[in-house]
């Protein structure tokens, strides 16, 4: 009778394992056939372009086209003017992503640690998030000088805001079931918070690191605009003020391909730490 029913169980092992085998190929087809439409609408769109500046039928002077872009960042990287400005925009990203994610889970953790705080600091959250960040430039200008720490500054005033609201709504949404139980067998509150509240909304920091990459590079962006002397922002007003819309365009190019495969590294590190919060 075990034999029988150690049998059946590795027939159902193998079935289970026979299906999921299948899943991953399915998985895998339907992920490769997105890939190659991506690619095909990224060529036939550059391609498009290409053909519409050539002929005139855009104005190459307002739009330009590939080959002009890919002549102007070529050079620049030849000569090495390009990394400068990469390597600035580039830090002046990270510090501010890492800072305004630690910062706004900081005090997402202080406001459900002090409800009062909470209720005290709701409507000027709401005052904060809804005011243009740009406005507030200037004051960061005066008061840090021209220069990193205010395009930091004003980066942090883009994200910390954001990740505060995102990630206390969520410690706020814990399902109150495990509340009690956890209470039930006389936990204190840190021990609620570190067993409870922070494993349970996991997935939403790691979910907020990623909408957090493109408001930092907004953030840099914005600042460089207003105060920076190097940076990809300021090649974009540099670009602007002396009509070389060649420069501004391939600056944008420069600007996409570093913040996606920043997007991408940072997807890379959610899959991983997803999948270990999983087993564990």
């Amino acid at each position: 009778m075990r034999e029988e029913q150690n049998v059946v169980q590795q027939e159902r092992q193998k079935l289970i394992n026979g299906l999921y085998a299948s899943h991953k190929r399915r998985m895998r087809k339907i992920s490769g056939a997105a890939l190659a439409t991506q690619l095909a609408i990224l060529l036939l769109f550059i391609g498009l372009w290409e053909a519409a500046g050539r002929n005139r039928w855009i104005d190459p002077l307002l739009f330009s086209y590939p080959s002009k872009l890919f002549d102007q960042l070529w050079t620049s990287m030849t000569d090495g003017t390009l990394w400068p400005h990469v390597g600035t925009t580039v830090l002046e990203t990270i510090v501010g992503f890492v800072l305004g994610t630690a910062v706004g889970t900081i005090i997402a953790a202080a406001l459900w640690w002090f409800p009062f705080l909470s209720r005290v600091l709701d409507p000027y959250l709401v005052v904060l998030n809804s005011m243009p960040k740009v406005a507030l430039g200037p004051i960061f200008i005066v008061g840090l000088g021209p220069g990193f720490s205010s395009i930091v500054a004003i980066t942090l005033m883009v994200t910390v805001i954001i990740t505060t609201i995102n990630i206390y709504n969520r410690f706020r949404e814990i399902d109150s079931g495990y509340i009690k139980v956890v209470r039930l067998f006389g936990a204190n509150r840190l021990q609620l918070f570190r067993l409870v509240i922070l494993p349970g909304s996991f997935p939403v920091i790691i979910s907020t690191l990623k909408v957090n990459v493109g408001l930092a590079w907004i953030g840099v962006i914005v600042g460089e605009f207003l105060v920076a002397k190097i940076g990809l922002g300021y090649q974009i007003i540099y670009g602007f003020q002396v009509f070389n819309f060649t420069l501004v365009l391939s600056s944008l190019v420069v600007i996409a391909v570093v913040a996606t495969v920043m997007y991408q590294l940072v997807s890379a590190l959610e899959r991983k730490l997803t999948e270990g919060w999983r087993e564990r």
